[in-house]
Order: C-alpha cells, then sequence, then structure tokens
C-alpha cells in the first residue's frame, strides 16, 4: 500500500512538472482556466510566462530540467527519510 501511495505521489508530482513545461499536450479544462484562474491556462506552459522579458527565458528549457530533477531528487529523499527503520 505504501508503494502505492509513493507511486501516485510521484506520478502526480511528474504531471505537475508536465504541466509547468512546454510539452503539455491535454486540455482537460475549459478556455479560462482552471478554476476559473487566468493564471491556469489549458495550455500548460506556466514557466515560459514565468521568464518572459527576463534574462533567463532563453533557459527555460535547462531551468525547468534542472528544477524537475532537483524536485524529484527531493521526493526521493524525502520516501527514504520517512521509510527509515526505526
Amino acid at each position: 500500500m505504501i508503494r502505492l501511495i509513493k507511486l501516485l505521489c510521484v506520478s502526480i508530482t511528474g504531471l505537475l512538472l508536465l504541466y509547468v513545461s512546454r510539452f503539455w499536450i491535454f486540455a482537460w479544462w475549459e478556455r479560462p482556466g482552471l478554476f476559473g484562474l487566468k493564471q491556469l491556462p489549458p495550455q500548460g506552459g506556466l514557466l515560459q510566462r514565468w521568464l518572459r522579458g527576463t534574462d533567463f527565458a532563453p533557459y527555460e528549457l535547462l531551468i525547468w530540467f534542472m528544477a524537475g530533477f532537483l524536485i524529484l531528487t527531493w521526493l526521493q529523499k524525502l520516501f527514504d527519510w520517512l521509510s527509515k527503520p526505526a
């Protein structure tokens, strides 16, 4: 059961990372945005919006990759810490 919870947590984290990236291809909600929030458009690409107009905009893909790697690494460390034998 614990393994299933961990798998679900990692899957949700992966979906969130995918939504933040430019690679989101799904349109699961209507045009105004999720729950009516314009900040959560159905086409994703939030990181690109956040970096628009900054000096970091050309490095969006690199930033997304590194952030995803760090987030998943911290999640693994959290799982290891929580499942440490007593």
